[in-house]
């Protein structure tokens, strides 16, 4: 997927491109009737694999000119699958298709297929960045630094602790990354699943058979089963929210970057930096500049999601709906992106210890007036490193990472 306007886009490859989308809408019709077959409300006859089979190269934009008609791209898809059975001579399959659902039924599932991708790689993403920053935070127990508050020099600190903070963030988003819930929207016309039911009306129990169907499919799709969710919105906001909780916390590393890797101060540097088009001595830092743009943008996105979900009304809303997709992607996409970054970020960052050395050193006077102070009050002479109980503060983070990354996670 080519993006001009948001450099280093191909990093999220196909995570919820129309094509994706595309195919994974063709999935859960193809689950769905599956389903109705094995169930036995829809006869063997109506079994068809590999409804992939029927969309072209170019249905992608021929879907998207089509969708306009039906307000959305379940639709069209429904319509093109059914004449493409049926002229290929399976008439069961064409009658049996999509009955049940509803279109929002299909773009909902579709839109959680494609989340499962996103949240697989940010999930990856963070891991790596808590082996990283672990190390980083053991490696650098011991560097003293000037500690600064409100942009001006505060009191001495170390970059471990600095690190550990940063390591904090990254855990804090891994937390909610690996909280979410993907499941599978089953509805109906009104959130009833009525049409299913009345399906199943042969059944000994057709509420239960229309029950064990949305298992079935969330089974068949690797997701979670959930009664409908047409207007709970929570699924996606809480999507959003851990998103954007990811590129708060990778802005909180890329800002101290770009602020302490400034000519002046010297004592961070990216590990590749970027060039510039005019002047030769230049090494920008973009990698951190790319992570902090997307952080900029990620609540904003966040908040259309939460005005979405607010907006919701009846059974199926009108617009607020149609208003999560693009926005769901984008911020998805650019949270991946992010992620990917931040990685390359961190794995290639350059401590320059001398530089914060000397930094503290030129400021020791400064830095060390509370110090004074305190031992004044106290009655004791001023001494020592005034470092509190900073190198404390890193074994509750650093044990959280030990946490994480003992535990086992499957290769999505």
């Amino acid at each position: 997927m080519a993006d001009l306007f948001w450099p280093g886009d191909d990093r999220a490859g196909d995570v919820l491109t129309d094509d994706a989308l595309l195919a994974a809408m063709v999935a859960v019709e193809e689950a769905w009737l599956d389903a109705l077959v094995g169930s036995g409300i829809a006869p063997v006859e109506a079994a068809k694999e590999d409804l992939w089979s029927l969309v072209g190269a170019h249905h992608a934009d021929w879907l998207a000119a089509e969708s306009e008609g039906g307000g959305n791209p379940a639709m069209a898809l429904v319509a093109l699958l059914r004449d493409g059975l049926a002229a290929g001579g399976h008439a069961e399959a064409a009658r049996w298709l999509h009955r049940g659902l509803t279109s929002q039924d299909v773009v909902d599932t579709a839109l959680m297929l494609g989340a499962r991708a996103a949240v697989a790689s940010l999930r990856a993403s963070l891991r790596a960045q808590v082996a990283l920053l672990a190390a980083l935070v053991e490696e650098h127990r011991g560097t003293p630094m000037v500690a600064r508050t409100l942009t001006q020099h505060a009191v001495p600190t170390t970059f471990g602790l600095k690190a550990a903070q940063w390591l904090t963030g990254v855990l804090d988003a891994y937390d909610d990354v690996a909280a979410l819930v993907l499941p599978v929207q089953v509805g109906g016309a009104a959130g009833t699943m009525a049409a299913t039911v009345e399906l199943a009306g042969a059944q000994r129990n057709p509420v239960e058979t229309a029950t064990m169907l949305t298992l079935e499919l969330a089974t068949r799709l690797g997701l979670t089963a959930s009664t409908p969710w047409h207007t709970s919105r929570a699924t996606v906001t809480r999507l959003g929210d851990a998103a954007t909780t990811c590129t708060d916390a990778w802005a909180r590393i890329a800002n101290d970057v770009l602020l302490l890797g400034r000519p002046e101060i010297g004592e961070l540097a990216e590990g590749t930096g970027g060039g510039s088009s005019t002047m030769p001595h230049k090494a920008n830092p973009v990698l951190s500049v790319l992570v902090r743009r997307a952080a900029l943008t990620t609540p904003a996105l966040a908040a259309t999601l939460h005005l979405a979900s607010a907006g919701q009304v009846d059974e199926r809303a009108d617009g607020a709906w149609h208003a999560e997709w693009a926005t769901l992607r984008t911020l998805l996409r650019r949270a991946v992106v992010a992620g990917s970054q931040t990685t390359d970020l961190v794995a290639g960052l350059h401590v320059h210890r001398e530089r914060m050395a000397a930094t503290l050193h030129a400021a020791a006077d400064d830095v060390r007036a509370e110090q004074r102070s305190m031992a004044a009050l106290a009655g004791s002479a001023a001494g020592g490193d005034y470092l509190g109980a900073s190198a404390a503060f890193l074994e509750a983070p650093l044990a959280r990472a030990a946490g994480v990354l003992a535990t086992h996670e499957e290769t999505p």
